[in-house]
């Protein structure tokens, strides 16, 4: 078990997402905050998950200088990608009802993207889950928007929320991954990493 071994590493978060830092507590696995602000921007030629590995990578820019032995920083990045298209955070309602109309009756992808930074390397996984909405009326998407105001999120929805309750219809991949983290495959990577000869 990866309990049993991570006393020995200092786990750093530079995550500001509540969820993430849930998850985190709930592997049992503990940790510090560490942030810094970084600006989110990245080249245009760049699709779907490479878009998350390179934001991923981005955040641990400002903190890895500052790494010492047995210290893993994880920083991550999650990326909604519909018809070629990247929805990221919606700045007011009417964005975020422009995303989620586009959504609506549709499939996309949840990508997320998590980097592994210690003193000596770099390690970047993703995890992509693919989600199926059933068509929204303006009704519920104002109503959801109005309610749960979702400007924090990527696609400018949370699973977790009343919407995954009443709207997805499938779901292929981790639902973890959708919410923010790929918990599994954040766990296995750790152990890889406390554990390289297994």
């Amino acid at each position: 078990m990866l309990t049993d071994k991570i006393e020995e590493y200092k786990i750093i978060l530079a995550s500001g997402s509540p969820r993430r830092q849930q998850f985190f507590k709930d592997l049992h696995i503990p940790f510090e905050i560490r942030l810094k602000e970084v600006d989110e921007i990245y080249p245009d030629s760049l699709k779907a998950a490479e878009i998350s590995d390179y934001l991923a990578v981005l955040k641990a820019s400002p903190l890895k200088d500052e790494l010492v032995e047995n210290e893993i920083l994880i920083t991550s990045d999650t990326v909604v990608w519909h018809n070629m298209e990247s929805l990221a955070k919606a700045s007011n309602g009417n964005e975020a009802y422009e995303m989620l109309r586009k959504l609506s009756g549709e499939w996309h992808q949840v990508i997320t993207s998590v980097c592994f930074t210690t003193s000596e390397k770099q390690t970047i996984v993703n995890h992509t889950t693919k989600v199926k909405f059933k068509e929204l009326s303006d009704k519920e998407i104002w109503y959801y928007i109005d309610n749960y105001k979702p400007f924090d999120k990527a696609g400018a929805y949370g699973i977790q929320e009343w919407i995954g309750l009443i709207a997805i219809e499938k779901i292929e991949g981790s639902y973890t991954n959708v919410v923010g983290l790929p918990t599994q495959v954040v766990y296995d990577t750790i152990n890889k990493l406390i554990r390289p000869w297994q």
